[in-house]
């Protein structure tokens, strides 16, 4: 669907070049909700901003349903833009106009007969549920009522891509949760493809089948979200996730601990159906161990449970083994934060 290739981005300053993008490759495919998550100055805006081509990339490929964005101009390029729809962090709704001539304009831009706009414009306030405040003006309409015009404008004009640039971050956390449900329900009635740019971790478990992490410019990891929240590779991926599912102990409390000769500090990652069943019960029965639970915590990422138990875990250096096979057959990700000193 979306093929980014050895994507770079310089732009030119008193200072000499900055790099704002270097050498990104990314594939999204169709239908996904792909976070792509970064700091502040990290390139996550600049990245989504060159995929439509309102930042065009010092070198590298943007392919969007078999075109290449990089390699247009012109009208090609416009028509090429009908089918990526973006929104944005402060909106950008024409003051002047009512809901109902926001929702309009792209469809007057791309020359629809008004009978057709008028059709078109219609289902869209009942698809963002709006249909009581078609001709309301922005300023009398809340933030999150605003973004929804947004998201139908930039519908309007049957794109198969969305972009959505920091879409929530202006909204308070009830309405983003309301902003990313709506989101959701395009996504699956449509199909539609989201790359969904943010630098909020809560967002990106919320609602994303995949995700890229930017940091300084480069992709530090990627992949599926589950893989790389249970397996985060990249210092700035670990931290995010710590941002949402904090699992980090009290220093003073590691120190104490690992003067325990006989035990191991380790953290368990739960997914799906595991985060219901009686782990810790079963370990203590089967493998003659005692267990201190230090930290636990449970959610979801999108649909799905995960959840996170940090242990000490007392015993004989065979009954630790023991241990670490039940985890094994449980297939559950273990990570050793402090190993006994008579393993």
């Amino acid at each position: 669907m979306i093929h980014i290739k050895n994507l770079t981005k310089n732009y030119k300053s008193n200072n000499g070049s900055v790099i704002a993008l270097e050498n990104i490759s990314l594939d999204i495919k169709k239908g996904a909700i792909y976070g792509i998550i970064g700091l502040s100055g990290a390139g996550k805006s600049t990245l989504v901003r060159c995929l439509n081509m309102l930042e065009v990339p010092t070198s590298g490929e943007i392919i969007i349903d078999g075109q290449n964005m990089t390699k247009l101009s012109g009208k090609k390029l416009h028509a090429a833009r009908q089918n990526i729809g973006m929104i944005f962090q402060h909106f950008y709704l024409l003051e002047s106009r009512t809901v109902f001539g926001n929702i309009a304009f792209p469809l007057e831009i791309a020359k629809w007969s008004k009978e057709k706009t008028n059709q078109r414009v219609t289902e869209l306030l009942g698809l963002v549920g709006l249909e009581d405040k078609a001709n309301v003006y922005p300023s009398q309409l809340s933030g999150g009522q605003k973004q929804r015009v947004g998201i139908a404008r930039a519908l309007a004009t049957n794109p198969s891509v969305l972009l959505c640039d920091e879409a929530t971050s202006a909204l308070d956390p009830q309405t983003t949760i309301s902003i990313l449900e709506l989101l959701k329900e395009i996504n699956q009635k449509f199909e539609l493809t989201i790359v969904l740019i943010t630098h909020e971790m809560k967002v990106i478990k919320e609602i994303c089948t995949d995700v890229a992490v930017i940091d300084q410019s480069i992709i530090t990891e990627h992949g599926p979200i589950e893989a790389v929240f249970i397996h985060p590779q990249s210092k700035i991926a670990k931290e995010f996730i710590s941002s949402v599912f904090p699992n980090e102990l009290p220093e003073d409390l590691l120190k104490e601990l690992t003067a325990h000769d006989d035990s191991e500090i380790v953290r368990i990652h739960f997914l799906g159906e595991t985060a219901s069943q009686p782990v810790i019960t079963d370990l203590i029965r089967q493998c003659n161990v005692d267990v201190n639970i230090l930290y636990g915590s449970i959610d979801h990422l999108r649909a799905t449970l995960f959840g996170t138990l940090t242990l000490e875990i007392q015993g004989s250096s065979e009954n630790l083994a023991v241990a670490y096979n039940y985890f094994k057959s449980r297939n559950l990700t273990v990570e050793v934060i402090k190993q006994c000193k008579n393993f």
